[in-house]
């Protein structure tokens, strides 16, 4: 706790469970609290507002005063947020989290990708086990691969003993598609503004639900661009004089939002990729050569599919796939 002026009036260590915090919020209603961004930070920050509170979450990493301390302890941490949330509360960086309805739709996206993460892991697991033993699999989407083994390996000693893990892929795609399903319907019954962001082709209910539980509110952004450096896809910057550096993406803000953006951006720049201007601004400027061009190329594809979702939900247009194309002029019909 601090004064007026940021000195620590007393030091106190309150348990991380909800009765012991709750009774301390009562006891100093109207305070203004700073906690660590963490596991414990989304609940605990609703608590504290809940309870006539004012409550803010520090972005550590962007403290160096916390993180570069060379004799960092939660004690040295209290009172570096308590002083800098007096003093300039800007200075902590601070995050909003959303609301517990949104974390817990959430949770679904993050138990699918769990799943996934794990059939990959098996399938990974089979495939380098039977290489090393002479044994090849054909390619076949991950969904099917627990028939191809079966099929290809019918009558091999080998079969049997894969049959566990061959089970446990096929218990996964359950999973997962039940998860799809659920993911499906909470974009549907509580998120309609999902349907904008998938008329863009390569986009499904995973990335639209995830974007916007991501961003919860479109206003906050006056500019649509900001969003790319929202989701750490604009370069970081080192200028200092006349140098000016050239340094890699920022990979700031939701990590595995960037991480669907990048996928998609890979699809539309892929062979099955829908004719349209991102397509178009990609492929042109992988063309153009140069070091990682195609990987660039897909970074800045992914930033703009970041912007132009934005702006679907806030103008609820329709999406025009070609608005950058022209359209052949009337004497030009005539004449052809």
């Amino acid at each position: 706790m601090t004064d007026k002026t940021g000195n620590i009036l007393c030091e106190k260590t309150v348990a991380n469970n909800k009765e012991r915090l709750s009774k301390f919020a009562h006891e100093h209603r109207g305070a203004l609290f700073a906690i660590e961004v963490g596991t414990h930070s989304p609940w605990i920050s609703r608590l504290l507002e809940s309870s006539g509170c004012s409550c803010l979450v520090a972005n550590a990493r962007k403290l160096r005063a916390i993180y570069q301390n060379d004799r960092k302890c939660d004690e040295y941490d209290a009172r570096m947020l308590a002083k800098l949330a007096r003093v300039d509360p800007e200075l902590l960086s601070p995050i909003q989290h959303g609301s517990e309805a949104r974390q817990l739709h959430r949770l679904s996206i993050t138990l699918r990708d769990s799943l996934v993460r794990q059939r990959v892991n098996i399938i990974s697991t089979i495939r380098f086990s039977l290489k090393s033993l002479g044994v090849r699999i054909s390619g076949c989407s991950t969904p099917y691969f627990a028939g191809r083994c079966r099929a290809e390996l019918e009558g091999m000693p080998l079969l049997e003993t894969l049959e566990a893990s061959l089970d446990a892929i096929e218990g996964l795609n359950s999973q997962i598609k039940a998860l799809d399903k659920q993911i499906a319907k909470t974009a549907a019954e509580h998120y309609p503004e999902t349907k904008l962001l998938e008329q863009i082709g390569g986009v499904g209910p995973i990335t639209s639900l995830s974007f916007v539980l991501a961003i919860g509110q479109p206003e906050r952004f006056e500019d649509p661009r900001n969003v790319g450096a929202y989701f750490g896809l604009v370069p970081r910057r080192d200028q200092s004089g006349q140098s000016d550096r050239q340094l890699p993406i920022s990979k700031a803000g939701n990590r595995e939002m960037r991480r669907l953006l990048v996928q998609c951006a890979q699809y539309i720049m892929g062979s099955f990729g829908p004719d349209c201007d991102l397509r178009s601004y990609g492929l042109n400027l992988a063309a153009k050569g140069g070091r990682s061009a195609k990987r660039k190329a897909v970074i800045a594809v992914a930033r703009k599919l970041a912007v132009l979702m934005l702006m679907l939900w806030k103008t609820g247009q329709p999406y025009d796939p070609l608005r950058n194309v022209p359209s052949p002029s009337p004497l030009s019909k005539e004449t052809a």
